[in-house]
């Protein structure tokens, strides 16, 4: 990649954190009434902790989008086919059908994080870990197993929710769709820890992203241990994930466009590159279309429901333009 590109992209990504600034301005500061230094602080103390966990979800999905791609060498699949998104809704299912919505573990919202992670990341560290070794570092087998076990997470769920009470199902449906309206601030530094950590503990498998593109016969004539790096990222990405659907809920399509997009926009095949520009567009769309529904449409429609749609307007055009080519 020559050197103006390399500049190019650099002006791209700047340009791309303005916006976010932009919009996390507009955010915090539309419609604050800054004459009253009471209402002026409580309102902060309202957006400042939504503010932060959609920064942390677009980071999260946003990172893990472009590493799942890298890896499976497909641009147009998402994360959520490792089944993440539907063990969240069996595991809020569950616990409202098997325990009743005004349990503790559904009333309160860490130990509720806290457990939807504890489950999410052991069974992506088991099922995963084991299916990678049986398939002998076959991704494509993981894919396949990955998208079964969403359709298995998924009947167990519809089934469980045909026979709920009414009652109970109402307060249950809060729960699976992706929110920013109610933020608990206290889950904040422990979801900013967890990434951290597996950032920290996958940094060696990042630098090597590049590579890893290249095929599996290049990057072992490289001196890269393929199969051990393709394993931990997967698994890094599934965490992530978790981290994210805990945190706000699942939001299926986000990882697509946000991905696709800044593979588009920048066009080149570093990582280092690719990951913050999907994590800022990640922050373009959550940040903005928060702010267009809590001032245009009164937060009558969540903003995850916009995402799906565009998402998957957005994948339709992914395959047909594909088709052309």
């Amino acid at each position: 990649m020559n050197l103006s590109a390399v500049r190019a992209n650099r002006t791209k990504l700047l340009i791309m954190l303005a916006l976010v600034v932009l919009c996390a301005a507009g955010y915090m500061l539309i419609e604050v009434n800054f004459a009253n230094p009471k209402l002026f602080q409580y309102a902060m103390k309202l957006r400042t902790p939504k503010l932060v966990v959609m920064l942390i979800t677009a980071f999260a999905i946003g990172g893990a989008s472009i590493v799942f791609q890298s890896v499976i060498n497909n641009t147009i699949v998402t994360p959520c086919l490792l089944g993440m998104n539907s063990l969240y809704t069996l595991i809020h299912t569950a616990v409202v059908f098997f325990l009743g919505s005004g349990s503790l573990i559904a009333t309160n919202a860490n130990l509720s994080f806290a457990v939807d992670v504890v489950l999410m990341g052991i069974s992506a560290t088991l099922i995963y870990s084991w299916i990678f070794k049986k398939t002998r570092h076959n991704v494509l087998y993981v894919l396949l197993v990955g998208t079964v076990l969403t359709s298995f997470f998924g009947s167990i769920q519809s089934t469980l929710t045909r026979v709920m009470d009414p009652n109970e199902y109402d307060t249950l449906l809060t729960t699976l769709v992706a929110s920013f309206n109610n933020i608990n601030s206290e889950i904040i530094v422990f979801s900013l820890i967890l990434l951290a950590v597996i950032v920290f503990a996958l940094r060696r498998e990042l630098a090597l992203l590049d590579v890893l593109t290249l095929g599996k016969a290049q990057a072992i004539n490289l001196g890269v241990d393929y199969d051990r790096c393709i394993r931990r990222l997967l698994l890094g990405v599934t965490l992530c994930i978790a981290v994210a659907t805990a945190m706000v809920g699942p939001i299926s399509f986000l990882g697509l466009i946000i991905a696709n997009l800044s593979r588009q926009l920048l066009k080149t095949y570093r990582h280092s590159q690719l990951i913050l520009g999907s994590a800022l567009f990640g922050m373009i769309v959550l940040v903005g279309g928060q702010l267009i529904v809590e001032h245009v449409y009164t937060y009558s429609v969540p903003v995850s429901v916009f995402i799906t749609v565009g998402g998957g307007l957005y994948f339709l055009y992914l395959l047909l333009s594909r088709k052309k080519v």
